[in-house]
């Protein structure tokens, strides 16, 4: 398994922006395929992205596909979540994961979990 921890989250206004990273550690990240998901109080654990080992295949969730953009360095070991013209819905606890699947929407599809960073956007 990978270790992996998040980081960026905070608080922002309605139309801003945030970027979240998730460092992972383990000299085998390049081999994961990546995933981030976010839980709101009282609410399923959702998908947000996914972006493939090779980064060369992203899938995102309806909600905010134009509006997000998920990327890895793999030189760094690091997934990237750009967050743009963030809405008081996409509140929430924003988790990165990580699969050896090719690719996953479901979050038992994911071994690996971060702690978690926090994303509030104000109206």
């Amino acid at each position: 398994q990978v270790q992996l921890v998040e980081s960026g989250g905070g608080l922002v206004q309605a139309g801003g922006s945030l970027r979240l990273s998730c460092a992972a550690s383990g000299r085998t990240f390049s081999r994961y395929t990546m995933g981030w998901f976010r839980q709101a109080p009282g609410k399923e654990r959702e998908f947000v992205a996914a972006i493939s080992w090779s980064a060369g295949i992203t899938y995102y969730a309806d909600s905010v596909k134009g509006r997000f953009t998920i990327s890895r360095d793999n030189a760094k070991n690091t997934v990237y979540l750009q967050m743009n013209s963030l809405k008081p819905e996409d509140t929430a606890v924003y988790s990165c994961a990580a699969t050896t699947l090719a690719y996953g929407r479901s979050p038992n599809n994911y071994a690996s979990w971060g702690q978690g960073t926090q994303v509030t956007v104000s109206s």
